[in-house]
């Protein structure tokens, strides 16, 4: 699974998903960073990542595209300061490891089931 960055998200959450293995894309490094939201999701669509944003006004974006029926990339959102940087990276990482099925693999459960425990903290 590769992921975009969007511009709002503190680099230390990048190099640490980075360190961990995960194909990371920034929007400043993909030339994207000055888009509105709506290009910026369309653009992760496009390039077939996921998207991680801590920016409320895309992930608005995202939830009139969910409720309009559109199709669109997957958008992982945490809140700037209801999270820590290490819960951040260790997350997504876990995200991304249920969505590709590795870790559903390694463990003998399915995606969904590891996803519901996730979300129930």
């Amino acid at each position: 699974m590769s992921l975009l960055v969007d511009v709002h998200v503190p680099i230390a959450i990048t190099h640490g998903l980075r360190l961990r293995g995960v194909n990371v894309l920034t929007a400043q490094e993909d030339g994207s960073d000055q888009v509105p939201d709506d290009k910026l999701l369309d653009r992760a669509t496009e390039l077939g990542r996921l998207l991680f944003t801590q920016d409320d006004d895309l992930l608005r974006e995202a939830t009139a595209r969910q409720r309009a029926g559109r199709t669109f990339s997957v958008v992982i959102y945490a809140h700037q300061l209801n999270v820590t940087i290490g819960q951040c990276i260790e997350q997504i990482a876990l995200i991304l490891s249920v969505r590709s099925g590795s870790m559903a693999r390694a463990s003998n459960i399915s995606p969904a089931e590891v996803t519901h425990k996730l979300f129930q903290t």
